[in-house]
């Protein structure tokens, strides 16, 4: 009589646990598949990093001359974006290393650093106070805050001159 009693109770065991066994494995499954995704669409971001940009445009007063920028899609460049949106930024820039004018921001703004080689036209965020705007290359980490338009390594250099000059940062064109 325990023989026959038994026998069923194990075989209920046994489906019980095989069933058990193929939903983990199912959920296991489900949750690879739902990482693989998250992960292929995180890479694709970071692909994409500092290559996107805001609509806004940056618009760089130096001199005669006034340059346009498009703005990094990072919270640094909205901040400096709501600065702009107050009243525009004047900034006294000195030359640095033969490959950069640097000056000081009126405030600090959150940095997004990041491993970067610049190149010339390259707007950045130092030091979370610090803007520079790159004429030539260098591998540091910073934060990209945009990147100037339709200028060669040469016209910049030569707008951006030799010492110390002032530049005018707006969102309106000039």
């Amino acid at each position: 009589m325990m023989k026959s009693f038994c026998l069923p109770l194990w075989i209920f065991a046994i489906m019980i646990l095989t069933g058990c066994s193929s939903n983990a494995s199912a959920d296991d499954k489900t949750q690879a598949e739902h990482s693989s995704i998250t992960q292929q669409r995180e890479e694709s971001e970071m692909s994409m990093g500092s290559d996107r940009t805001m609509e806004q445009k940056l618009y760089i007063k130096i001199g005669n001359s006034v340059l346009e920028a498009d703005l990094a899609d990072n919270s640094s460049a909205r901040a400096l974006l709501e600065l702009l949106e107050k009243s525009d930024l004047t900034i006294s820039m000195s030359d640095y290393g033969n490959f950069e004018k640097v000056g000081e921001l009126e405030t600090s703004l959150v940095t997004n650093d990041e491993r970067i080689t610049t190149t010339a036209g390259d707007l950045i965020l130092y030091q979370g106070n610090q803007f520079v705007i790159y004429y030539d290359t260098n591998t540091w980490t910073f934060t990209r805050l945009g990147k100037i338009k339709n200028v060669s390594q040469a016209q910049l250099q030569s707008i951006l001159g030799d010492g110390d000059i002032t530049v005018t940062l707006t969102i309106h064109r000039q």
